[in-house]
């Protein structure tokens, strides 16, 4: 897989944003559910976040995840994604590629994610407002929702209302690639007025 040398920096975008919201590292941790500690190791590239931090993270700051991997706030309608050229989050184990970043008033974050052999989102079971598509590129995905496991292989999907508890992992000695989109829930004017009054 290509990478871009130079991604955007994801801890450094969830500092900008927490400093933007006048934010505590104490105050967004209480937010979150995570702790002051974690989020300074996020902030400060000492360590990459799961799947589900990010989501935390997201609903802490109201914010779409797509906004971890912008630079500036954004303004196109139509938006080119180059492969190598990806803002990008992980690890050698779990690799987040954005496909959708910069669309302005966009519902829709699409992720291409590409999983080593055991790895997965997490020990976390994640649960989050809106839905979830899922579609099979390379290998093989499991998915857990709700107590029930959904094995995929490239070409098969699944769809899902995202607040049901998950989580997802590669169980094979094969990478595995998928896509992975999150769409906002249709009433997600509601969940921002919601979100603004927890403020």
């Amino acid at each position: 897989m290509v990478m871009d040398p130079n991604p955007p920096n994801v801890g450094e975008r969830i500092h900008t944003l927490r400093q933007q919201r006048g934010l505590s590292l104490r105050a967004l941790a209480a937010r979150c559910d995570l702790s002051a500690n974690a989020i300074s190791l996020i902030e400060r590239g000492k360590t990459s976040p799961s799947i589900a931090t990010l989501h935390a993270l997201a609903m802490a700051l109201q914010v779409p995840i797509t906004a971890f991997f912008e630079e500036t706030n954004p303004q196109a309608e139509v938006v080119v994604s180059r492969a190598g050229e990806r803002a990008r989050s992980g690890d050698a184990n779990v690799v987040l590629e954005s496909l959708g970043a910069g669309l302005r008033d966009s519902v829709l974050e699409p992720f291409e994610v590409t999983l080593e052999p055991s790895a997965g989102s997490g020990a976390e079971i994640m649960g989050h407002e809106g839905y979830e598509l899922v579609y099979g590129l390379e290998g093989e995905v499991e998915y857990q929702i709700a107590g029930i496991t959904y094995r995929l292989a490239a070409g098969d999907s699944l769809l899902f209302r995202a607040r049901l508890p998950h989580r997802w992992r590669n169980p094979t000695d094969h990478r595995a690639r998928f896509l992975l989109v999150f769409g906002a829930c249709q009433d997600s004017q509601t969940l921002q007025q919601h979100l603004s009054t927890q403020a």
